[in-house]
């Protein structure tokens, strides 16, 4: 592979950084995790957006999340066609060979998958229609959620499309096997969240209103 090229200097940097402090004070808990492996108790779904860092929402350790990230954090349905299917192996890793006891999709403000679904169902973004973009083809997932909110004045869109990335993962998820399964006899809950970047606002889905509500 004659394209790749050596670490930049400001990350290596970065990461001289680190060795030198926080793993040298941690060292034998580094090593503690390396030994005996990973038992998180929670995978998180997220966006690919770089501004989303859960661990840091949340404040959490290494080995202690599950964390897959895609395109507007969605996961699609259940289909088992012998295709290559990233999401969906994940969790299929997380619940039948970590054995997590939450699996949480997160999403959050200014998605630009979102947006992306947004434009391409209202027609703004004939590119995504393409059968060649992997973005377009992947944000179908999202075209159900769509519906639901195309009807919805214009400065509510937005917003509403971005939590129903979280609600058509929800079930898509339950439309696995395995997660039904794990979910059904309470050793599995799934957990939908909204994260305002801005305002460093959390909401989780609550079934019994059908809303968001802050944490």
């Amino acid at each position: 592979m004659h394209n790749a090229k050596p670490l930049p200097s400001y990350l290596a940097n970065r990461y001289h950084g680190w060795k030198a402090t926080t793993y040298k004070d941690n060292a034998a808990w580094y090593h503690r995790l390396a030994d005996e492996g990973q038992h998180p108790r929670a995978m998180v779904i997220s966006c690919c957006d770089s501004r989303v860092h859960v661990t840091s929402i949340f404040g959490a350790d290494q080995g202690e999340f599950f964390i897959h990230r895609n395109i507007a954090n969605l996961v699609p349905p259940y289909q088992p066609d012998g295709q290559q299917h990233g999401t969906s192996a994940a969790v299929e890793f997380a619940v039948t060979a970590l054995k997590v006891a939450h699996v949480i999709v997160i999403g959050h403000s200014s998605c630009g998958g979102a947006k992306g679904c947004h434009d391409m169902c209202a027609g703004h973004a004939p590119e995504l229609e393409e059968k060649t973009s992997f973005l377009g083809r992947w944000l179908d997932i999202l075209r159900p959620g769509y519906e639901r909110i195309k009807d919805m004045p214009e400065q509510e869109r937005m917003q509403a499309l971005e939590k129903q990335a979280v609600l058509v993962s929800l079930e898509n998820l339950m439309t696995f096997p395995f997660v039904k399964g794990e979910v059904e006899s309470n050793h599995l809950s799934l957990h939908g969240l909204w994260h305002d970047i801005g305002e460093g606002l959390v909401e989780h889905y609550l079934p019994e209103i059908d809303a968001f509500r802050a944490v």
